[in-house]
């Protein structure tokens, strides 16, 4: 009611978008109490790094193998304007980043993994864009996925693996912990 009262709408479309955001695992529903932001733990954001180490190397694998001029121009606008990326909110940031690593999984040309990392990535920058506002950290950095659009391109010595765990280091501690790389004698 606050939230439709403030915006001046109906409580039908807030109780929609507030339902769309709880199957994002935005955002929690408790009964009789409301809907609360959804806080992940530690363990939880390793837990989802882990599977993002080998989605999103699956993903730049694919892309890679259906590349074309016009990807390259598209990914290319996008790490340029993250390469620019100097002032906006943190949100606005990890919009960007998210717009780059979406469109690396659209041109996968895989729908089911396209909605698989959507359903993990989007909770996992919302976190932590608020964790980092929440906590005055430091600015969020953009400028490392170039690399990700040199390995697209096989112009880059690392393996698709080894380029998003040093991608997710970059933001996070222990990405591997509860991967395979991660365990001693796996790699």
């Amino acid at each position: 009611s606050k939230l439709a009262r403030q915006y001046g709408v109906s409580r039908i479309p807030v109780r929609e978008a507030l339902m769309q955001l709880q199957e994002q695992g935005l955002v929690m529903n408790h009964p009789r109490r409301g809907m609360f932001v959804n806080s992940l733990t530690e363990e939880d954001v390793q837990r989802i790094n882990s599977l993002r180490i080998v989605l999103e190397a699956e993903a730049l694998k694919l892309c890679r193998a259906r590349f074309t001029s016009e990807m390259d121009e598209n990914l290319t606008r996008i790490v340029t304007a993250m390469d620019g990326w100097e002032k906006g909110s943190e949100l606005d940031a990890a919009s960007l980043d998210l717009e780059f690593h979406r469109t690396v999984w659209e041109y996968t040309g895989n729908p089911y993994l396209v909605r698989t990392l959507d359903s993990l990535v989007p909770v996992l920058l919302v976190h932590h864009a608020l964790d980092g506002i929440a906590q005055d950290l430091v600015r969020w950095r953009l400028n490392h996925h170039r690399a990700l659009l040199e390995v697209i391109r096989g112009n880059s010595a690392l393996t698709p693996e080894e380029a998003i765990l040093e991608h997710l280091r970059m933001a996070y501690a222990d990405p591997e912990k509860f991967s395979s790389l991660g365990i001693t004698g796996a790699r």
